[in-house]
C-alpha cells in the first residue's frame, strides 16, 4: 500500500492534514463530542508502517504529544470527533441501534494514492463513553488492544484486507470485564469503518432518504466507478457481495476466524474490522469455535461462509428501498457463491503448489481436509512443511509426517499428491522443479501466524510494563513467510498449555 514517494513527506503529527467526508453527512448520522481522558496514558506499542500509510514520522512515537493524543487527551489540529451510529444483526438477532460504543473518530487523514477515497479514518477505540454505549463504560481493556493491534498487523503482512492498527496507549484505569483488568486506547486505521449494520439502521426506521445519502455517499467516495452504472445500487450490492465472499475466501486459506461476525462487523468495504475473538486454526477442526461467547458455533470456521453470505442478504434487504426489485436484489447476491469458490480455489491450488486445474484435484483437495480433521493436524505446518516435500525422495517427508498420527493414511495421500504433482510437471520430477514449487508455496503459505498463546505471552509481560514481546512479535509478524532462523519458536507448535486459553467478546 505504499505510494512511491508517499514515505518521503513524512509529517510531524501536527501537521497531519485532516479531512472530515464522514462528518459532512447530515448530523443524524453521528453524534460530535471529545473523548474522555485516560489517567496516566503510556505507550505500549506502535507500527512504523501502518503510521508511513498517513505520512505519520515514526520518530513522533516518542513524544508526550503522540501519547497525549492517542489515549484520547489531546485534540490534534483539524481532527473534529464523532461517534458513528449504525445498527446490525448480532448472532442472527436484530439487535436494535449499536454504534460506536466506544469508538471515536477523529477524521482523515490523506494517505497514499492507493486507499480508497485518498484518505484514512483515524479512530480512537476505547476513547470512553458516547451516546451508543448502551450498558457499556465505553473503554477498551490493555488484553484486547494489544491482540487487535499485533492481528491487524499481522494480517496486513499476510495480504489479506484489513483495517490498521496504528498504536496502542495504555493507562493504569481499572476497568471490568470477566476480572479486573486496565484500560487502553487503540487506534485504527481504514478508509471507512462504515458497516453493513451502518445501512440496516436506516432500513428498519423507514428512513429512505437517509438510506440513500450514505448509499450515495459511499459510492462517490469509494466505488466512483459505479455511478454511472445503469442501477448502480444493484450494483454497489453485487461489488460488496464480491469482495466480501473474497475476502471470506482469504480467511478460510490461512484458517483465520473472526469470531463474532455479525453484520455490524461487516465492512462495507471487504476488509477485517473489529477484531475481537479471533482465532487463527492450529490442530485443524473444521468445526473450531474460537469464541467462548458463541456457544451455538453460528460463526465456527466452517461456518464462515455461509454466515458471510447470510449477511449480504441482510445488506441487500437494508437496501432493498433502493434497488427497488427483489429480483435485482438477488441477482447482486447471486455472485457471492461463485467468487467464494473461485478465490478458494486459486488459493488452495496456490498452497499445494499447482498452477493448473485438472478434473480430479477437489478429490484431492477433500481427503487432504478429511485426514486434517481426523489427525488434528496443525494448519500453519502443514501447508509450510508440504512444501519442503520432494517428488523422488518420500524420505524428506519426515517433519511432516510427523505431524500424523496414522502415519501410512498420510502415505497414502502423499502418494497420489505426488501423483498429480508429476502430472503439473509434464511426467518431470526433478529437484529444479521441487525447488521451484518449494518458493512458490512458501510464498503463500506463512511459516508465522498470531497463535493465542504468542499473544497471551505478550500480553502477560505488557501487563507488567515490559512491551518488548509486543515489539518482537510484531517484527516477526510482519514478514510472516520468510524464514527468520532467530525466531524459529515462533512458529513451533503451541505448548499444552496453549490449549486451554479461551476468548470470548469480552476480548
Amino acid at each position: 500500500m505504499n505510494a512511491p514517494g508517499f514515505a518521503a513527506a513524512l509529517k510531524p503529527l501536527d501537521q497531519l492534514p485532516f479531512s472530515h467526508s464522514y462528518a459532512a453527512l447530515p448530523p443524524a448520522f453521528y453524534t460530535r463530542l471529545q473523548p474522555t481522558p485516560l489517567p496516566a496514558p503510556y505507550l505500549v506499542c506502535a507500527s512504523p508502517a501502518a503510521a508511513a500509510l498517513i505520512g505519520l514520522d515514526p520518530a513522533e512515537f516518542a513524544t508526550p504529544e503522540f501519547i497525549a493524543t492517542f489515549a484520547g487527551n489531546r485534540i490534534p489540529p483539524g481532527a473534529q470527533p464523532l461517534a458513528a451510529v449504525y445498527s446490525g444483526h448480532q448472532f442472527g438477532v436484530w439487535a436494535g441501534q449499536l454504534g460506536d460504543g466506544r469508538a471515536i473518530l477523529l477524521g482523515e487523514a490523506a494517505a497514499e494514492a492507493s486507499a480508497p477515497g485518498g484518505a484514512l479514518e483515524i479512530q480512537l477505540k476505547g476513547a470512553g463513553l458516547t451516546p451508543y454505549s448502551r450498558m457499556g463504560d465505553g473503554r477498551a481493556v490493555l488484553r484486547s488492544s494489544i491482540r487487535e493491534f499485533l492481528c491487524s498487523e499481522a494480517m496486513a503482512a499476510l495480504g489479506i484486507p484489513t483495517s490498521r492498527a496504528l498504536c496502542v496507549i495504555g493507562s493504569d484505569e481499572p476497568v471490568m470485564r470477566e476480572r479486573l483488568e486496565t484500560a487502553a486506547v487503540a487506534t485504527r486505521l481504514a478508509p471507512s469503518f462504515i458497516r453493513f449494520g451502518s445501512f440496516e439502521h436506516w432500513y428498519y426506521r423507514d428512513r429512505t432518504a437517509e438510506l440513500k445519502t450514505l448509499a450515495d455517499y459511499v459510492i462517490a467516495r469509494f466505488y466512483p466507478e459505479l455511478r454511472d452504472a445503469d442501477k448502480p445500487y444493484q450494483a454497489l450490492l453485487a461489488e460488496v457481495t464480491r469482495r466480501t465472499a473474497e475476502l471470506v475466501a482469504q480467511w478460510q486459506a490461512v484458517g483465520f476466524m473472526h469470531g463474532v461476525l455479525n453484520t455490524d462487523n461487516m465492512s462495507i468495504l471487504g476488509i477485517t474490522i473489529d477484531y475481537g475473538p479471533f482465532g487463527f486454526m492450529e490442530a485443524f477442526d473444521a468445526g473450531h469455535i474460537c469464541n467462548h461467547s458463541d456457544t451455538q458455533g453460528r460463526y465456527a470456521y466452517a461456518m464462515q461462509p455461509k454466515i458471510c453470505h447470510w449477511n449480504c442478504y441482510a445488506l441487500g434487504q437494508a437496501l432493498l428501498p433502493l434497488i427497488g426489485e427483489v429480483d435485482d436484489v438477488h441477482a447482486a447476491l447471486s455472485g457471492y457463491a461463485s467468487a467464494y469458490q473461485e478465490k478458494i480455489d486459486a488459493l488452495l491450488h496456490a498452497k499445494l503448489g499447482l498452477q493448473t486445474r485438472q478434473d480430479d484435484d477437489s478429490q484431492l483437495i477433500d481427503a487432504m481436509f478429511k485426514l486434517m480433521q481426523d489427525n488434528h493436524v496443525d494448519f500453519t505446518l502443514f501447508f509450510r512443511r508440504l512444501g519442503d516435500l520432494q517428488q523422488e525422495n518420500p524420505a524428506a517427508d519426515e517433519p511432516l509426517r510427523d505431524l500424523f498420527i496414522d502415519r501410512p493414511a498420510f502415505d497414502d495421500w502423499a502418494s497420489q499428491y505426488r501423483l498429480r504433482l508429476g502430472r503439473e510437471n509434464d511426467g518431470g520430477r526433478d529437484s529444479a522443479s521441487d525447488a521451484a514449487r518449494r518458493a512458490a508455496m512458501h510464498a503463500v503459505n506463512p511459516k508465522y501466524i498470531l497463535r493465542n498463546y504468542l499473544a497471551q505471552v505478550a500480553i502477560e509481560k505488557a501487563q507488567n510494563k515490559d512491551f518488548s514481546e509486543i515489539a518482537r512479535l510484531l517484527k516477526v509478524l510482519e514478514h510472516p513467510f520468510d524464514d527468520q532462523p532467530e525466531y524459529e519458536a515462533y512458529a513451533a507448535l503451541p505448548p499444552d498449555w496453549a490449549s486451554q486459553l479461551e476468548v470470548s467478546c469480552s476480548s
